[in-house]
């Protein structure tokens, strides 16, 4: 390919700076606030999250299967 085309076969136009031009146009990121390391991970309560959030989930997933069952089966 001899000319310098965009993707989709469209050819770049004049007036729209080349992607090497925007780089030289952006200004430079002001330097972050160095910031304190985070407080330590208690891992006890971390897990008992977990432990809580699994069963709370299985009980829901439980309770909406046993809603769908219901649905399927015809009443007598």
């Amino acid at each position: 390919m001899a000319s310098r085309g965009r993707r989709g076969g469209a050819p770049a136009r004049e007036d729209e700076p080349r992607c090497d031009e925007r780089a030289e146009q952006q200004a430079p990121a002001p330097p972050s606030p160095i910031l304190p390391p985070p407080p330590p991970v208690d891992y006890g309560v971390f897990m008992q999250g977990q432990v809580q959030a699994m069963q709370t989930q299985a009980h829901t997933q439980a309770t909406l299967q046993a809603q769908l069952e219901a649905q399927v089966r015809p009443i007598k």
